[in-house]
């Protein structure tokens, strides 16, 4: 099924893992109150969430998947719940709280403030990446790693539901949307509705949550999490999707802006068709550099031709639409988790040789490696339990992007898609079928725009000329719309801040630590 009509835009893969020290259960962990805030300028009405105490506890209970409760078990790291309102033109209405995590600065006596951090998504858990991030260099020391779960994910209470883990591996496992005949089309369509409808009823306060779950509304809670924090301005590092909240944030508080990083730019101003195309595009570039480095290899498998590689893989894949192959646990592996599982793979060179081990696997009628992938890319855990962040991200877009209703451009879209990205096309016709979006029950918060950015400092825009998920296009115009700076670094994967290049490390450090911009022009290299 086509849950939306651009893919995910991903959390940052590959991060560098800082160095972390897991606590003991002898730890003594003992609850502490404190309140910072109210802090810069308090919105009308909203006194009581800008100047509201947090309650600092273990992060143990906020783990909701696997790989969270490793990083939110080190030793320092505390959790709190933020209260903010479910919807801000009803602030004394209903609430809903958040999860926030804080890594305090090493160095208290040269502390700048808080760093708060969004790993990307949409409706990516943010707790996690900012434990990790903060084992990176040297920002921990004079700065508060901050992580957030946004409104409807992880920790944060409700989240968005919308299927069971049976329902999505039952998803998975059904390339129905392959089907372009008129009865195909009727079919994903029926089950586009019963996905919306699912979302409205098995999501905490219902309709009235996805209606204010958009990005419009994340900002609004950033600025009330600044306040409480006790920050003035707001210093932010954002990843991905996490630069259309640090866009939207900058339009919404622009003087409350002390410094931002955003790293794998969203166009602000392209609508879901221009970038479900400019993704598409990006990945085709990304398997071109991976069909390069495998032609290079005695073990290749797409051989050792490189113009003849891509039409191999097709040979590999497209089988899979009619025949998926059996996996343990009587699971299989369909022509969507194989192409997923790939694209997963394409996010980060440093995951090509698991790439190149699928592929060489199916070769061999075997799936282990590429379901393997496509787990990790929708993160279900080794028992069979999904996260809520594919539920959520649909959530999110359905509500910031323009409805698209209309069937000739769905399926002028499709088309393109399949043009800018050959290697995943199935080999079928494109379908006018309209996704989740155009049956949802609330109507969206957001439109792709150019934002309004008056009295914005500068900020630092990180784009790599080979990012497949954003492509580094949508940096460039990003830094424009923004008035920015644009630090450029040539490699293949999605983000590059704090994973390992020294270049790009020590120029967004001094950004953040001395409010030094990169000189115009600047370029690292891989």
């Amino acid at each position: 099924m086509r849950r939306s009509v651009v893919g995910v835009l991903s959390v940052v893969v590959g991060l560098a893992a800082g160095a972390v020290t897991a606590c003991s259960s002898a730890e003594d962990i003992t609850p502490h109150t404190e309140q910072r805030g109210p802090r810069g300028p308090v919105p009308p009405g909203l006194e009581r969430y800008y100047g509201q105490a947090l309650t600092w506890d273990n992060c143990a209970p906020y783990a909701k998947t696997d790989d969270d409760r490793e990083p939110l078990s080190t030793k320092g790291v505390r959790c709190a719940r933020l209260t903010v309102p479910l919807d801000y033109a009803k602030p004394d209405g209903d609430v809903v709280t958040l999860g926030v995590l804080r890594k305090p600065a090493t160095d208290d006596a040269a502390r700048i403030g808080s760093l708060i951090v969004n790993p990307g998504g949409p409706g990516v858990a943010g707790l996690s990446t900012a434990v990790r991030l903060s084992g990176v260099g040297t920002l921990n020391r004079r700065f508060d790693f901050v992580g957030f779960d946004p409104r409807g994910t992880g920790s944060s209470e409700p989240t968005v539901v919308c299927l069971t883990d049976r329902e999505r591996d039952d998803e998975r496992a059904d390339d129905d949307e392959l089907d372009t005949s008129p009865a195909g089309v009727t079919k994903a369509e029926s089950d586009e509705k019963d996905y919306a409808a699912k979302c409205a009823q098995r999501t905490g306060k219902g309709a009235t949550m996805l209606a204010n779950v958009g990005t419009r509304d994340v900002a609004r809670d950033l600025d009330v999490l600044r306040s409480a924090l006790g920050d003035d301005k707001l210093t932010y590092l954002g990843y991905s999707y996490g630069t259309r909240i640090g866009s939207t944030y900058a339009e919404a508080f622009p003087g409350n802006v002390r410094a931002m990083v955003l790293d794998g730019a969203v166009d602000p101003t392209q609508d879901a068709v221009t970038e479900l195309v400019a993704q598409a595009t990006g990945f085709q570039s990304a398997f071109n550099d991976f069909v390069a480095w495998c032609v290079q290899r005695q073990d290749c498998s797409l051989g050792r031709d490189a113009t003849r590689a891509q039409s191999t893989f097709q040979d590999l894949v497209r089988p899979l639409a009619k025949r998926p192959i059996e996996v343990s646990g009587g699971r299989r592996l369909s022509f969507s988790d194989a192409t997923t599982g790939v694209t997963q793979a394409l996010y980060s060179e440093q995951l090509w040789e698991l790439l190149n081990t699928g592929l060489n696997e199916l070769k061999q009628n075997r799936a282990t490696t590429l379901m393997a992938l496509a787990d990790s890319y929708l993160e279900r855990d080794k028992s069979g339990h999904y996260s809520t962040t594919q539920d959520a991200f649909v959530a999110v877009r359905c509500v910031d992007d323009t409805r698209i209703t209309d069937r000739s451009v769905v399926l002028d879209a499709q088309r393109q898609y399949k043009e800018a990205a050959p290697f995943l096309d199935d080999g079928g016709a494109a379908s006018d079928a309209l996704d989740t979006c155009a049956f949802w029950p609330v109507p969206p918060t957001s439109t792709p725009h150019l934002p309004s950015v008056k009295g914005l400092p500068p900020v630092l825009v990180v784009s790599t000329t080979g990012d497949p998920a954003t492509p580094y296009e949508a940096g460039v115009a990003l830094a424009k719309a923004l008035g920015g700076s644009l630090l450029t670094y040539e490699a293949t994967q999605h983000t590059a801040f704090l994973q390992g290049d020294r270049c790009v490390d020590d120029a967004g450090t001094a950004y953040l630590t001395e409010l030094r911009l990169p000189t115009a022009g600047t370029r690292c290299s891989a």
